[in-house]
């Protein structure tokens, strides 16, 4: 099963981005959007527009039948996806210290990207900034203890706890235990036209 479009758009813009030494302002400065929007999108936060898609392309001097080609577009409509564990893809969401993220599945369901992947977080590990994501968020605690501090308001999370939350509320988990805490992650993005 190959990772939803959305998501594959995302990791190769900041692929591209990387493997020409472009900076995240120097991109946000030549299609003329903001830093925090061209993050969002590499770190699939957010869903670009068309023309925000375009200009990020053209910016990055790619073109643009080649990128889309790469893109595999082709989704299977399998009634049973199996997922090994030394298949799943680990990725940079953003560069917190101790954060680890491995891509369990993406999927499309209804018309919307699903995202389901593995956090674990190093004794210790706490995000230094609140963030936001265009998406809904399940989170499963594995095992460990984790805060999270959601729109001002702190829950403690042990294992074997969930919680479910609006990610456009500003949010940062904490490991507040002694050991490594894994946590099971499901997005379900939002369209970003509504």
């Amino acid at each position: 099963m190959t990772e939803d479009i959305i998501i594959q758009i995302s990791n190769k813009i900041k692929e591209k981005r990387k493997a020409k030494g472009i900076t995240i302002q120097e991109l946000a400065d030549k299609a003329d959007v903001s830093k925090g929007l061209i993050s969002q999108i590499e770190n699939n936060r957010t869903v670009p527009s068309l023309l925000v898609l375009i200009n990020i392309i053209r910016a990055l001097n790619l073109d643009m039948n080649e990128f889309f080609n790469e893109i595999d577009q082709h989704s299977q409509q399998a009634k049973v996806i199996i997922k090994q564990k030394s298949s799943y893809q680990e990725f940079e969401k953003e560069p917190a210290k101790g954060f680890q993220y491995k891509r369990v599945l993406t999927k499309n369901v209804k018309n919307f990207p699903v995202d389901i992947v593995i956090l674990e977080l190093k004794k210790g590990a706490r995000r230094s900034q609140i963030v936001k994501t265009d998406a809904y968020e399940y989170k499963y605690i594995i095992k460990g203890s984790v805060e999270y501090l959601i729109d001002n308001e702190k829950y403690i999370l042990e294992e074997g706890d969930s919680l479910f939350f609006d990610g456009r509320l500003g949010h940062k988990p904490a490991n507040i235990g002694e050991d490594t805490a894994q946590i099971l992650v499901v997005y379900f993005f939002l369209d970003s036209d509504k």
